[in-house]
């Protein structure tokens, strides 16, 4: 693995160095956790069979023991507003499934989240996105989940289309979009609904050089505006670049 950077913190403090508990913060996490069932099939050869299917029904087999894994632990960061972190860690240490908390996909099992603002979530690609909806029935559809009126997301579209650089296909089902274009379209309504926090995990990967470029532009005109930013990358010369400091995950931690 690459040197840590300069700024890399234990997970389980404050991210801020000030410890004033009057100072803003746009993210507060405290003592969170989250787990997830596991659960083998059956005892010969990891299947079901309508047999043993009905025995468990009637109580004459007993299932397998459930078994957890778990995501998040424990775990306590407060992000000030206005500034940037990065979330690192190998596969499976919990990055994703803590965005996906920050966001409220999944619920916690133990612990709070408190964010204050508008979040705008580049998690999964096409997230949110019904396939047979066009590209514009969409931004219609995820602006009035961000609380935009029809108005509002009316006034947007021809940026968003147009940063997207989609103006050929936006009209077209999105289920026929690549997932470059998937990664333009998801970005460019992240940013054009004017968020308070930005929430990016790895999706920047995907896509030309070009908008690539033109996406880690608006990222620093964002940081510059104050927003806060929350960037999960592998990509530790990102990171560098955009954060002014790190929470390393292990395990959940």
């Amino acid at each position: 693995m690459q040197q840590p950077l300069p700024s890399l913190k234990e997970s389980n403090t404050p991210v801020s160095s000030d410890t004033s508990e009057e100072m803003a913060y746009s993210i507060d996490i405290r003592e969170l956790s989250k787990r997830f069932k596991r659960r083998t099939l059956a005892a010969r050869g990891g299947y079901t069979t309508v047999k043993s299917a009905i025995l468990g029904l009637l109580g004459l087999q007993k299932a397998a023991p459930a078994q957890y894994t778990t995501a998040v632990r424990e775990l306590t960061v407060r992000v000030p507003r206005g500034s940037s972190v990065g979330i690192i860690g190998r596969n499976g240490s919990g990055k994703s499934s803590l965005l996906k908390l920050i966001t409220g996909i999944y619920k916690p099992d133990a612990g709070t989240i408190s964010v204050e603002g508008q979040i705008a979530a580049l998690i999964e690609l096409g997230a949110g996105f019904h396939p047979d909806f066009t590209g514009r029935e969409n931004l219609f559809l995820a602006g009035a989940m961000h609380g935009l009126t029809r108005t509002q997301v009316q006034e947007r579209i021809p940026d968003i289309v147009r940063f997207a650089e989609l103006e050929d296909v936006i009209d077209d089902p999105v289920r026929t979009y690549s997932s470059g274009m998937f990664m333009r379209l998801g970005f460019s309504l992240a940013v054009h609904i004017e968020p308070d926090i930005l929430i990016i995990d790895e999706v920047l990967a995907v896509g030309d050089a070009g908008f690539v470029s033109k996406c880690k532009d608006r990222i620093s005109a964002l940081r510059k505006a104050g927003k806060t930013l929350l960037l999960v990358s592998h990509d530790l010369d990102a990171v560098e670049r955009w954060c002014d400091e790190v929470v390393w995950l292990d395990k959940g931690v």
